[in-house]
């Protein structure tokens, strides 16, 4: 029997890696190949959703063992964009099978060697502050929290600091206390899924009230162990809170408009954006960054804007020839735009397009959303 004919009917003997009602609702029909980033650079039907479905199934009944070549390559070679959930009309969650597939398989030898130190390096509130403190980030080290708390982030108040001091600037509101750890997002992705929800909890104990993120896989990862309800990312709370009748804040801060800093007033900047893929596939979140582009200039959609960039957390440091691929065709269409500013709310995307566009000599400028509404642009 192929693994491609691989049914629920099939798996009379369980090993109880995988949550049963997730493995069995996949009808493999199919509609998640073309959704699928692997897939398209493939074309091997093992490298899709379903291809991979069946993976775990031959895995949960033993079919194939848990050092098969196969089921350990693919398991890795995933991105775990979640571009197959919206597409799927079984609604199946794959994002969560591969999280427990991961943490059934990446223990021990078998995690990748060069995701060690970075679960290390996040795995304490104490580190992650270390880590910030050569950066001047908006967090303050004897702030309490308040009732909305900017989650400042493990790996992003380090490389990108001005993302959350521009969110403080647009929003004073908001608290920011230094004493708070990583979302443990990237322990869920990479073989400790309890340790993942374990770190979302704590930060959830740590910052009482809502949560606003500048960084979608943080924010996806921390509503589905928290609830969205506590959970927000900056672009759907900045609307919300924003005052309607002629684009002024709350506390009446004008939102940045116009050409920017430098430009003649009558060329309105052509700006496109990178969609996070947690932030769209996992929370439905993608027509606000939109919105809210679309007053700062003219918003131009790329045809790759809702898919993966490569950058996909741990990716580009576990495969980053194929995280490079998949970027490619990112860059050719930034590049035929010819765009001024591209947009991210993610850092794993600022990282990924500012090393692609920087290799490339392109022109256009990164940016998170938060960096471009304060008019760091």
């Amino acid at each position: 029997m192929s693994t491609v004919d691989i049914t629920p009917h099939d798996l009379p003997e369980r090993r109880s890696v995988f949550t049963p009602e997730l493995l069995d609702r996949c009808i493999s029909c199919g509609f998640c190949l073309p959704a699928c980033p692997t897939y398209a650079l493939t074309g091997v039907e093992t490298s899709s959703p379903r291809g991979r479905i069946n993976l775990m199934r031959a895995l949960e009944t033993g079919v194939l063992p848990d050092d098969d070549p196969t089921v350990n390559e693919e398991s890795s070679f995933c991105l775990g964009c979640r571009a197959c959930e919206p597409v799927c009309p079984a609604g199946v969650q794959y994002g969560a099978l591969l999280e427990e597939w991961r943490d059934h398989l990446w223990n021990g030898r078998r995690r990748p060697w060069n995701v060690k130190p970075l679960l290390w390096a996040v795995d304490s509130p104490s580190r992650v502050r270390a880590m910030g403190i050569v950066r001047r980030h908006a967090g303050r080290s004897r702030e309490a929290p308040g009732p909305v708390n900017l989650m400042l982030g493990c790996f992003e108040r380090v490389l990108y600091p001005r993302v959350s001091r521009d969110a403080r600037k647009l929003a004073p509101e908001l608290a920011a206390p230094s004493a708070q750890g990583c979302c443990g997002a990237l322990h869920a992705h990479n073989g400790e899924l309890e340790r993942g929800r374990e770190l979302a909890r704590d930060l959830g104990a740590a910052l009482p009230g809502t949560i606003v993120t500048t960084s979608g896989g943080c924010g996806a990862h921390l509503a589905g162990v928290l609830g969205a309800d506590r959970v927000q990312v900056f672009s759907q709370w900045w609307l919300a809170r924003e005052a309607p009748a002629d684009g002024a804040t709350a506390d009446g801060a004008a939102v940045a408009d116009g050409a920017g800093a430098g430009t003649p007033a009558a060329r309105r900047l052509r700006i496109g954006l990178q969609d996070s893929c947690h932030l769209r596939n996992g929370l439905g979140v993608w027509r606000e960054p939109r919105e809210l582009i679309a007053r700062i200039g003219e918003y131009v959609e790329l045809p790759s804007a809702a898919a993966c960039c490569g950058a996909a957390g741990s990716y580009s440091v576990v495969r980053p020839k194929d995280s490079a691929r998949v970027l490619d065709p990112h860059l050719d269409e930034i590049a035929a735009a010819d765009l001024d500013v591209i947009v991210v709310v993610n850092a794993g995307c600022y990282r990924q397009l500012q090393q692609g566009v920087k290799r490339r000599g392109l022109r256009t400028r990164v940016v998170h959303i938060a960096e471009l509404l304060a008019g760091e642009r």
